[in-house]
């Protein structure tokens, strides 16, 4: 059975973080603060999080 990475219902914005936090088994707000400074430090957070929302498909 293989794994798939959806965008979770337990939502902020778009689901992005929380369904890589569900993803990797560790919990979201970890994963909403590595982005944050991703964002803040490199600019490409925000980017990658309209990507991510864009590509990702929404949970089912």
């Amino acid at each position: 059975m293989s794994k798939r990475l959806y965008r979770s219902r337990d939502r902020k914005i778009g689901g992005v973080c929380g369904g890589i936090a569900e993803y990797l088994n560790v919990d979201p707000t970890i994963v909403r603060l590595i982005w944050a400074v991703l964002a803040l430090f490199y600019g490409t957070g925000i980017l990658a999080y309209i990507l991510a929302w864009i590509i990702i498909p929404e949970q089912r």
